[in-house]
């Protein structure tokens, strides 16, 4: 398969960067001043309001912002579009667009779902940025996955918003049936649902005992 040159993917990598810092510094700086404002309303338990514990569970989903936009500029630079490089025998790379959601759903709608979906996203990236605020420090577990799924928020809406697509590139199979192809950010949305599903069961076991 065709490749781009090195320094393409060097050049895209550069770019996403400073792309990602900007992003990163207004994502850190809203989070802080609606953590700020919460506190101030008295909206958090004075006993709670420790920012640093907070800001912890912030860097985390700027991480995997981090992560999944730097892996999407890895596939852009190294595989043309349509294009991809079998990695096992149920694992592939591949380059492909979403114009849907997670794992390609409604991603032949016809355009609408672009904006219904960043629409969408920034809706659920506020409220799980003010849940995340209001947790105390016993509830680490729900912490971390509302962290990871407003990680994953955040990367696909970049994508949504400058791109109008989503970039997926992992590509599992078995017996010649392929999963949707998906990307670092639907990981991150997928582990942290199921996290906040475990600690649905375990603070049902806690409060029965």
């Amino acid at each position: 398969l065709t490749r781009q040159p090195p320094n393409a993917f060097a050049a895209g990598i550069l770019l996403k960067m400073l792309a990602l810092r900007q992003i990163i510094q207004r994502f850190v700086g809203a989070a802080l001043i609606i953590s700020v404002a919460l506190e101030k309303l008295d909206l958090m338990p004075k006993s709670e309001s420790i920012m640093p514990y907070r800001l912890m569970w912030f860097m985390l989903a700027t991480l995997i912002v981090a992560a999944d936009q730097l892996t999407k500029a890895w596939i852009v630079a190294d595989f043309p579009y349509g294009q991809g490089e079998v990695i096992t025998d149920f694992f592939n790379l591949v380059h492909v667009h979403n114009y849907g959601a997670a794992f390609s759903f409604l991603s032949d709608a016809g355009g609408w779902q672009r904006w219904f979906f960043t629409a969408l996203s920034s809706i659920v990236s506020v409220i799980i940025i003010v849940w995340m605020t209001r947790l105390s420090r016993q509830r680490w577990l729900e912490s971390l996955a509302l962290a990871l799924i407003l990680g994953g928020a955040l990367g696909n809406l970049y994508d949504r918003a400058f791109l109008g697509y989503v970039i997926d590139f992992l590509d599992f199979h078995w017996s010649g049936s392929h999963f949707p192809a998906f990307n670092v950010a639907d990981s991150g949305i997928t582990v942290g649902a199921f996290l906040l599903i475990l600690d649905t069961f375990v603070s049902d076991q806690d409060s029965k005992s």
